[in-house]
């Protein structure tokens, strides 16, 4: 790998002044002065070298329409509207808090400079059709070049303009979103001007006098299945297959335009001159007549000719019904399959403008991708490492082939690479715990697999074990990705609602996976503690999850498309903060196995890992507010003292499960031989060998009962006041009865043979000893004693450290606390209420200011955050719980916390505190009102 000491060498505020090229002579990376031409780079005709510099296709329109714009932009903007010139300005103040990237500004010049610079301007310049009547503009823009917000540019751009000026025609008021998947559609709806965290506000894209004109206009968001249509083909045959029904003597039902355009558009129906915009535009392209046939035969190109058909071809019978004025594309890989042989792509011919990724690293915009070309042991025929191309192994690619069990060892040298990933993954995981303040989220490591069964085997590797990386193995942080089922979520114009039970239909499952997928690295939602995720084939468009820093190829890459596409995924920068010695980025990078991405510059240097997430906002007890802190007991623990003698109901127990599957029997080692593993000679560790059976016949049931009753034993003992040896004897025979009773479950008939039964409880348990002691400690006290914290018996809002969030948050009045942050609507509707309710003195949001009561919950011990802390006027302190739904582990929280509230009050010493939980956002104020008028 050739040195190069930094690759981020532009502002990205400014227009690039110099670029890298590659020297093949002396094969390192050069650095010239002046901007790198628009382009892109394709393999030399039959070379098979690493270092192949490849041939450069340079895009003359893009060039050419540059070259004018330049000298336009020092004109002072020839030719545009007094309204284009105001957002202008706007967009280039110097003096903005959100300075937007020089991409996202020469991009909406573009577009500008093509409608509204003078006929003079641009002669010579013809854009090519895409071979129908439609006019479509290409915007190529790298992923993490920030296209979302060029998008709510163009939209302001040409709504205002349209409602001040509506004899103009060249504008439009009524746009149309085409989004190629539900994630993409979900993450476009910042671009309808009322929605909430709206683009428009968020980023002051339109200053304040101009939003009622752009309330005016009509933004609406498809997902391009929406598009589909009954061709007459298939209407026949659901009639000749008696699916559909005519009472039409020919047995024929018309097709009408009208009624398509009516059921695709809805409201939009009566709409013309429509301004249409395509993202992730490369998904909407004409098939090549002349190939027609061929790409049903090509591979994954059959899907992609499918799609975009039913894009292109709706997008035309609008244009037939209603005109489409324009249609703006925007993607980051505008290619398309040529049809004529795998791994042949072709560009757009109508691309504008162009701000590739080698551009976007350059100015720091996106992470820098390593990949690794290099290394110690043996190279493949190509003299390349064998991770650099893992699928296309000897010894890997007929084996991932199979259809097998997801049991199944993986090939040697997929395990070797994910030691070296893995580690160097592991190595970042301990950076960003360590950094201060400490990340709340893992780094995530993505693997991109060739299908479901090398997912599957993936994935029980990593659980299993047999990758020896025990934070990767934690199947709570471990994401498989289904990807037919992920599709029939992405298909659906709107997610599917989830419902409070256990039991989700099909398409539920689908959108909890999308949830999950879409949500990954994000803090307060269910992707949040995600750190491997394993799919197949490609993660969805829309993904963009920050937190990526390492990824894993185990599929074939045929092109430099599908291969940008896929790093793409992991390019997303976690910090936008500019380094004030450089006046630059810091380099932030993702490191790649298995993808051969020829054409991107790889830096080298100290390898070091990558920084983590730096926050924005910062949060702080305000001293100003000191009026409004709130104060409460550190209590470590809660003694209860107990009656004389014990009993429990058994009926009253609440039932535990002991599953097979959550406990692992079987490991396997490998001898480790200068830091390589030797996966012939693996040692498996099985806890039903004969050894294990052997030692169990000694631990009888009664020898098992006692050691659970002993360590019950010890947790009781401290605040017994009777005979110990009573106790103990009354806690065994209590053990006894559970074992027996029917409140433990042991899943699966096999393990509840008595010495399977026996080692399942040995491993289990201080599972069923805490469960146990749960129990006990509820139905026989008598008496709570809170023991406080001798150091710091009081802790107050005063002790919350500085922290920084990117998450929503608002200043407020009453708390303490500088912001409240918001983690959903919900909570922010409740912290809105507290902060203006009338019989609120106080009140601060339980984050960071580490308020916490331990519960036991299925045996295990877990700490609960209740989520507001409100001094009432009355002098009451309330501890407010909002919970959309509830479940026997929430129950369970309020069985602790409603003991902790009782014995603070019967201490006496902190004031009267109670308890409650709002369900909804509408009962806040009566449980605010009912607990400020009791006494």
């Amino acid at each position: 790998m050739k040195i190069i000491d930094h690759l981020i060498i532009n502002s990205p505020y400014e227009k690039p002044k110099q670029h890298l090229k590659y020297n093949r002579e002396i094969r390192k990376f050069e650095l010239i002065d002046g901007r790198r031409s628009a382009g892109y780079v394709v393999a030399s005709e039959h070379s098979e070298s690493f270092d192949d510099p490849g041939i450069f296709v340079e895009l003359e329109l893009a060039n050419r329409i540059r070259e004018r714009l330049d000298k336009w932009r020092e004109k002072g903007y020839p030719g545009i509207t007094s309204i284009t010139r105001d957002l202008l300005e706007h967009w280039k103040n110097p003096e903005r808090e959100t300075k937007f990237f020089f991409c996202q500004i020469e991009a909406i010049e573009t577009l500008i400079w093509l409608l509204e610079a003078p006929e003079s301007e641009k002669q010579g310049v013809d854009i090519p059709s895409d071979g129908g009547e439609i006019q479509r503009i290409c915007s190529k823009m790298a992923t993490g070049s920030g296209k979302t917000i060029v998008m709510a540019m163009l939209i302001a751009w040409h709504i205002i303009n349209k409602i001040t000026y509506p004899k103009e025609q060249k504008f439009s008021k009524n746009v149309l979103i085409v989004a190629p998947g539900l994630t993409v559609k979900s993450r476009l709806q910042v671009l309808i001007p009322d929605s909430y965290g709206n683009y428009f506000e968020a980023f002051d894209v339109v200053p304040p006098d101009f939003f009622d004109k752009l309330r005016q206009g009509k933004v609406k968001i498809i997902n391009w299945h929406t598009l589909d249509w009954d061709t007459q083909d298939r209407i026949n045959k659901k009639i000749e297959k008696g699916t559909l029904r005519t009472v039409d003597k020919r047995k024929t039902i018309e097709i009408s335009d009208e009624a398509y355009i009516k059921q695709v558009l809805e409201d939009f129906a009566d709409c013309k001159n429509l301004l249409i915009i395509n993202d992730e535009a490369h998904h909407a392209w004409r098939v090549n007549p002349e190939a027609k046939g061929k790409y049903t035969r090509i591979g994954e190109d059959k899907d992609s000719a499918e799609e975009a058909t039913i894009w292109i071809s709706g997008l035309d019978k609008i244009n037939k019904s209603r005109e489409i004025l324009i249609c703006h594309d925007f993607s980051a890989t505008p290619f398309y399959p040529s049809g004529k042989k795998v791994g042949e792509d072709q560009l757009f011919t109508w691309i504008v403008s162009d701000f590739g990724l080698n551009d976007a690293i350059e100015s720091g915009l996106v992470k820098t991708p390593r990949v690794v070309i290099r290394d110690d042991g043996k190279l493949d025929k190509k003299m390349k490492s064998r991770f650099y191309h893992i699928y296309n192994d000897s010894t890997v690619k007929s084996d991932i082939n199979r259809s097998v069990e997801p049991e199944v060892a993986l090939p040697d040298l997929i395990i070797l690479a994910y030691y070296h990933l893995g580690k160097d993954w592991l190595e970042t995981l301990k950076l960003w715990k360590s950094s201060k303040p400490a990340s709340e989220v893992p780094p995530v490591m993505i693997t991109v697999c060739n299908r479901t069964e090398t997912a599957a085997r993936v994935e029980n590797a990593f659980l299993k074990g047999k990758i020896k990386i025990d934070e990767l193995k934690d199947s709570t942080k471990t994401l498989r990705i289904d990807s037919r089922i992920l599709s029939e979520a992405e298909n659906k114009e709107t997610e599917a609602q989830l419902n409070e039970s256990n039991r989700l239909s099909k398409q539920q499952q689908a959108e909890l996976l999308r949830q999950q997928v879409d949500t990954v690295g994000k803090k307060g939602m269910p992707g949040e503690q995600i750190q491997n995720v394993i799919s197949v084939g490609m993660l969805s468009e829309g993904w963009d999850a920050k937190t990526v820093t390492h990824i894993m190829g185990l599929r074939a890459f045929s092109s430099q498309l599908l291969c940008e596409q896929v790093v793409g995924r992991g390019l997303r920068r976690v910090s936008y903060e500019v380094d004030e010695e450089t006046g630059l980025f810091k380099a932030e990078y993702v490191n790649i196995f298995g993808i051969p991405f020829t054409f991107l510059p790889h830096e080298g240097g100290e390898d070091k890992p990558p920084e983590p997430p730096k926050p924005r906002t910062r949060i702080f007890a305000d001293d100003i507010k000191i009026d409004h802190e709130i104060k409460w007991p550190n209590i470590v623990r809660i003694n209860h003292v107990y009656t004389p003698k014990l009993s429990l109901d058994m009926k009253s127990v609440k039932r535990i499960e002991l599953r097979p599957e959550d406990t692992p029997f079987r490991s396997e080692l490998a001898p480790f031989l200068e830091g390589k593993p030797d996966s012939t000679k693996l040692t498996e560790i099985n806890l039903s060998d004969e050894k294990i059976e052997e030692m169990l016949k000694v631990l009888r049931k009664q020898r098992l009962t006692f050691e659970i009753a002993r360590d019950i034993f010890d947790q009781v003992k401290p605040t017994w006041q009777g005979n110990k040896e009573f106790l103990l004897l009354q806690i065994v025979k209590i053990v006894e009865d559970f074992i027996d009773s029917n409140r433990l479950i042991i899943k699966g008939e096999t393990y509840n043979e008595d010495l399977k039964k026996r080692l399942l409880i040995l491993l289990n348990m201080n599972k069923i000893v805490q469960h146990l002691f749960n129990a006990i400690r509820f139905e026989n006290t008598k008496e709570l004693v809170p023991i406080f914290d001798k150091e710091k018996p009081i802790k107050s809002t005063s002790n919350m450290p500085t922290k920084y969030t990117v998450k929503p948050c608002e200043l407020n009045k009453k708390s303490h606390i500088s912001h409240t942050i918001f983690d959903s609507t919900w909570e922010a509707t409740e912290a809105f209420e507290l902060d203006r309710n009338e019989y609120v003195e106080s009140w601060a949001k339980n984050q960071w200011l580490n308020f916490y009561v331990n519960y036991v919950f299925n045996g295990v011990i877990h700490k609960y955050y209740p989520d507001f802390l409100i001094k009432l006027k009355n002098e009451k302190m309330l501890v407010l719980e909002v919970k959309g739904k509830d479940d026997q582990k929430n129950k369970t929280k309020r069985e602790y916390f409603k003991e902790w509230i009782e014995a603070v009050n019967s201490d006496g010493r902190f004031g009267k505190w109670e308890f409650d939980v709002s369900f909804r956002t509408a009962d806040v104020k009566d449980i605010l009102r009912k607990h400020a008028k009791e006494k």
